[in-house]
């Protein structure tokens, strides 16, 4: 910043983020709609083919909006209730705890009890052969789900409760309007695209060490379309004030600090040379041991 003074000027709300998030919502309300007489086959299919790649770019929305993207650090509690909104196509609660755990993964990256991030003991243990972190990669769903209450439990907020009682109800009117298709693959959607997915390289590109001493890495290719830019990752942990919509400027105003690091242009090679390579598992991870007093949201 102080070399590079201008790039203050993009520590602002990126309004726009508003109007994509009720366009996805309404575009997964129609496919609900368009789901609902299909033959089961139709609806796993599109459901991964299109239910997957809205739901993974709203849970990345979701992101955008919990470092307060959409309304600005000055209006946080419009941003908690927007991202309550946007979470309801998810089918699952999660903007509310997200948020939480998130700020923890900024303040504390890799810190051991406090970073759910970084997979458990057992992940690491377990998922060590080529076909079990291929199963590891399919079941991210699930143990991103459970890790926090393994590693750091929080006490449920009030926040929280809302967010489940507003994602349970929203669950039940789909159900009773639509029927069980659509409420399937509303719920497939987002296990799916979370799971063995292009999109889902991201969770394994942004920290781990491919590279001994390089902790987090940026991704510059086209999926950044889709993802609000969270391939550039660098960028959004120096700066995670600054919307993803400007992140390709920071880079471009600051290129000698991120043009010679390593980086990626494809998701889906990392997921396969994660897989492949045996020298990398969910142990290639930074983890650091905390000192002095912790702060968590």
């Amino acid at each position: 910043v102080a070399k590079h003074p201008e790039i203050k000027a993009l520590m602002k709300p990126d309004y726009n983020l508003i109007w994509v998030v009720v366009l996805m919502v309404l575009a997964q309300l129609t496919a609900f709609y368009l789901v609902k007489d299909l033959d089961w086959k139709w609806v796993i299919f599109w459901a991964y083919v299109f239910g997957s790649c809205i739901s993974h770019s709203m849970t990345l929305a979701i992101h955008e909006i919990s470092h307060n993207s959409a309304f600005g650090n000055s209006k946080a509690m419009w941003n908690r209730w927007f991202g309550i909104f946007a979470n309801l196509p998810l089918g699952l609660p999660y903007s509310i705890s997200f948020k939480r755990y998130h700020m923890d993964h900024h303040r504390y990256l890799g810190g051991d009890g406090i970073d759910v991030d970084i997979p458990t003991n057992f992940e690491g243990w377990f998922f060590c052969t080529r076909f079990r972190k291929f199963i590891w990669i399919v079941l991210q769903p699930f143990f991103y789900a459970i890790r926090p209450l393994c590693i750091n439990p929080k006490p449920i907020t009030r926040l929280e409760m809302i967010n489940l009682l507003a994602q349970l109800s929203f669950d039940v009117v789909i159900y009773y309007l639509w029927g069980v298709k659509s409420t399937f693959y509303m719920l497939a959607g987002s296990v799916l695209g979370l799971g063995l997915h292009p999109i889902s390289g991201h969770f394994i590109a942004e920290h781990y060490m491919f590279l001994k001493g390089h902790e987090t890495y940026s991704y510059y290719g086209p999926l950044n379309l889709l993802t609000f830019n969270v391939g550039y990752h660098n960028e959004h942990h120096d700066f995670p004030n600054i919307p993803g919509k400007s992140l390709p400027l920071v880079k471009k105003i600051a290129a000698e600090y991120y043009d010679n690091l390593p980086q990626y242009n494809s998701w889906i090679k990392v997921l396969y040379d994660f897989v492949m390579d045996d020298t990398i598992s969910p142990y290639s991870r930074m983890k650091r041991q905390l000192k002095g007093e912790v702060k968590q949201d």
